[in-house]
């Protein structure tokens, strides 16, 4: 692999590399394709169709990516394309392979690909001796890589099978119900490789897609499926952000409910079901939290108290006096459209402690004032909480899926 801050071997190749060998791709890729499975004696003798596809798809991506590689510094496999050898490695241990004829393959995929390489450029024109070592040196460097997500899906597909399927499982029946003791999680979750486990994001699928979510995610999510659907359970962390699931989800019929605690993994699944119901099945991801307010406009409290959280969180940090000043002063801003005059009034307060109070509300909520959604959802959660006082604990953590007083 590339070690941090160095410079991919590819970096290095001719521009005109790519121009020599794509108008050449398709036979390339259907002769590799045919001289790895003949000159792999555990391939040779395999008669199925699906095999023989997906060594030509492996093919396929393998080469297109070299191609798009020449010249840049960009990582060798982009999550889509390390998926597709994550997938072949775990077939050979499904198959009952063992790692090394998949590696054979990619030893003798990367003679081909040199080969091609250099007759593709030497057809345009003279090749160096410094060019060709590149060469070598670009494509040996790219096979390890596809190499390296082989290996993982192999040792993925075996460690679903030697028990650890069984403990993933565990975990995600125990955050699916919510209701375990959490020294139970914690050590269910450290077992797995989840320490100190804090938020979880949801997110519902397909019953038929499941499988491939199961290996896209890998150690990061735990998948269950459940009769009519299955569900995605993921830690918080980078590959579960909105901008992560948004590229790595795009055009697949799966809705993301929002990241809250592990406790409440079973209220935030009940809010992705019911986005499901607001708007129907559609292409997306679709994700829970662009839904929460018509939710709770409906009377759906779990929906109520996340955005609650999420609006008053700035407040948590405050003495309970100077919170509840602030609230009032909020809510009376929104109703008032900023009026100091008629907040003042109905707070019976001196027009300057209005605008300290307001001149501390930018200062913890920032331009969120001036967002109209944002204001809206304040507003909302100001008038309910207002109405019916609740208070603010662990942070902003409000617990969900209980109705509120009074409702």
């Amino acid at each position: 692999m590339t070690a941090p801050g160095s410079v991919p071997a590819w970096r290095r190749l001719p521009a005109d590399l790519a121009t020599a060998m794509r108008p050449h791709l398709p036979v390339t890729v259907a002769a590799v394709a045919v001289a790895v499975t003949e000159a792999t004696p555990a391939f040779a003798g395999i008669a199925d169709d699906k095999f023989t596809r997906d060594v030509h798809r492996g093919v396929q991506v393998a080469l297109d990516r070299f191609l798009d590689l020449v010249g840049t510094d960009e990582p060798a496999l982009p999550a889509p394309v390390r998926e597709v050898f994550v997938a072949l490695g775990a077939a050979e241990a499904r198959e009952e392979r063992g790692p090394e004829a998949l590696l054979a393959a990619l030893r003798m995929a990367a003679r081909q690909l040199l080969r091609t390489a250099a007759q593709s450029l030497a057809r345009l024109r003279p090749v160096g001796t410094e060019e060709l070592i590149d060469l070598s040196d670009a494509v040996t460097a790219y096979v390890d890589e596809l190499a390296a997500a082989s290996t993982d899906g192999y040792a993925l597909q075996l460690r679903e099978q030697a028990g650890e399927g069984d403990r993933r499982r565990q975990l995600a029946e125990l955050l699916l119900r919510g209701d375990g003791m959490p020294s139970v999680v914690d050590a269910a979750a450290a077992r797995i490789g989840w320490p100190d486990l804090d938020a979880v994001v949801p997110v519902l699928l397909p019953l038929d897609q499941a499988r491939a979510v199961r290996f896209r995610y890998g150690p990061d999510g735990l998948v269950v499926e459940r009769g009519r659907d299955a569900v995605l359970l993921l830690r918080a962390g980078p590959r579960a952000t909105r901008a992560a699931l948004t590229g790595a989800l795009a055009g697949r019929w799966v809705v993301v409910g929002p990241e809250l605690p592990w406790p409440q993994v079973p209220a935030a699944v009940r809010l992705a079901e019911l986005v499901v119901g607001l708007v129907g099945p559609a292409p997306g991801p679709l994700f829970a939290d662009d839904h929460l307010i018509a939710l709770a406009l409906r009377g759906e409290t779990g929906a109520l108290a996340v955005l609650t959280a999420r609006r008053l969180a700035p407040l948590a940090e405050l003495r309970p006096a100077q919170r509840e000043n602030l609230l009032v002063t909020l809510h009376s801003w929104l109703r008032h459209w900023g009026s100091r005059a008629e907040i003042s009034a109905e707070l019976f307060v001196h027009p300057q402690t209005v605008s300290y109070r307001l001149k501390r509300l930018r200062g913890l909520y920032g331009d969120d004032l001036d967002d109209p959604t944002a204001r809206f959802e304040l507003l909302v959660v100001l008038t309910s909480r207002l109405a019916h006082p609740q208070p603010l604990v662990d942070h902003g953590v409000i617990a969900i899926g209980k109705r509120l007083p009074g409702q």
